[in-house]
């Protein structure tokens, strides 16, 4: 089974052929196809190919699924007996993608 590690948004992923993630936002309409370069690791039957940083050639080839956001956080400051409170919410914008295909260079 092939897989691959990709960063995209800070972060990194281990993702297969017809996963679906939910990644940082990213500026592409629902339907576009998306394509990782910065891609750390490829794996499958032939072994592990390590980059340093990435692997030179490999891409990673992903489909947009819709574009969401994440669930509320509340951010609630307060210190005691100084009457100070303050509240505020936060929504991440996420994309979910479906991987396609997973190419090794």
């Amino acid at each position: 089974m092939t897989f691959a590690v990709i960063r995209t948004g800070g972060k990194q992923y281990r993702v297969t052929p017809n996963a679906v993630l939910t990644v940082e936002k990213l500026e592409a309409e629902p339907g576009a196809t998306i394509t990782f370069h910065d891609v750390l690791a490829v794996g499958g039957e032939a072994g592990l190919t390590l980059g340093a940083p990435t692997v030179p050639g490999a891409t990673v080839t992903a489909t947009v699924v819709e574009q969401t956001r994440g669930d509320k956080v509340i951010i609630f400051k307060k210190k005691r007996r100084q009457n100070y409170r303050r509240k505020r919410g936060h929504r991440q914008d996420l994309t979910v993608v479906r991987i396609a295909d997973i190419a090794a260079a």
